[in-house]
């Protein structure tokens, strides 16, 4: 049997921990066998896990006896891994075991050094933090997981299935990895990445700005077909001038300030209202349903078509919960 080993370190988040547990437990050979043996350990008997207290029943040990080693996220991602954890990480790595960790678990895998000059993911919120903290890490925020051979990493929550999936159909198969997919009551493959989740705010702008009446403007009437020229004239300022202010105020050039406002009134209509595609290119200001379709993939990362299966509820509300109205009242990393 391959063995998964998950480590559980004091604040693991629980999706995070139970996510592997069940997936690769849901696997099946063909002849009914279970093809994996999941352990939990950890560095201490017992972890908190929030609400509740994990017992893990194995220790550091475990790590190198096993196949595939599995890195939850935990609330606060320390910069330095308890005693013991890094080496026995490394020693594994040095031996062919397959390391892959879920959300922030990116930070505890970073921290080890064994993913320095590789590309990386984590939660998009986390991504500028991982970045920071980890200069060496290649940081790609757009995907639900990047398989660098020996070592993985995925997004945050649902990525982490996305990513055990994929271990199972490298491990086993197709087959298998759809009968696991069946009882996680998931696809085998989504389509995009994490950037349609990930809200696509207009850049800041401080308030008080001199083009902050235009910005207003501009979002309200994004729908018109409007060069920069006339947004300038619009300003009483010269091209030249309105370029300089918007790199200024708003780190972006007008063109680019004008598709996000597009871009964020499409997702809207997307998710709140049943148009068609040709109708929201019109109203978004696109001109037309291909140059729509190809600016909307641009910046969310998947199709109009898909963005809308996968945030419009059957209510007509709009659904974009763990990336809108309340993500700012999140934990920073979740």
């Amino acid at each position: 049997m391959h063995t998964v080993a998950v480590l559980a370190l004091d604040g693991v988040i629980p999706f995070d921990l139970s996510a592997p547990i069940d997936t690769f437990g849901w696997a099946r050979l063909p002849d009914g066998r279970e093809p994996y043996r999941v352990r939990v350990c950890s560095v201490r008997e017992e972890v908190s896990a929030g609400a509740f207290t994990v017992r893990a029943p194995y220790g550091l040990e475990a790590l190198a006896e096993a196949d595939t080693i599995i890195l939850p996220g935990v609330v606060e991602p320390p910069r330095e891994l308890p005693p013991g954890v890094a080496e026995a990480l490394r020693a594994a790595a040095a031996n062919g075991t397959r390391i892959a960790s879920i959300c922030v678990g990116a930070f505890l895998f970073a921290a080890t050094g064994l993913l320095d000059g590789l590309r990386a993911t984590t939660h998009w919120r986390a991504a500028g933090d991982l970045t920071a903290r980890y200069p060496k890490v290649t940081v790609d925020p757009n995907v639900l997981y990047v398989d660098n051979g020996q070592f993985l990493t995925s997004a945050g929550a649902a990525a982490a299935l996305d990513m055990c999936l994929h271990m199972i159909r490298r491990d086993f198969g197709s087959a298998v990895a759809a009968h696991a997919a069946r009882m996680s009551v998931m696809p085998l493959e989504r389509e995009g990445g994490q950037a349609q989740f990930i809200v696509h705010d207009l850049p800041p702008t401080p308030s008080g700005a001199t083009l902050e009446p235009l910005l207003h403007w501009l979002e309200d009437h994004c729908d018109r077909d409007m060069t920069v020229d006339e947004v300038a004239a619009r300003a009483g300022m010269s091209t030249r001038t309105l370029n300089r202010r918007f790199r200024e105020q708003t780190g972006t050039t007008p063109l680019q300030w004008l598709h996000r406002a597009r871009v964020r009134r499409a997702q809207h209509l997307l998710e709140t209202t049943a148009y068609p595609v040709e109708r929201i290119a019109t109203q978004t200001g696109f001109g037309s349903p291909t140059a729509f379709r190809e600016r909307f993939r641009r910046v969310v990362g998947t199709s109009p078509q898909a963005y809308r299966r996968a945030f419009r509820r059957g209510d007509g509300s709009g659904a974009r919960v763990a990336a809108g109205a309340g993500a700012q009242d999140a934990p920073a990393f979740r």
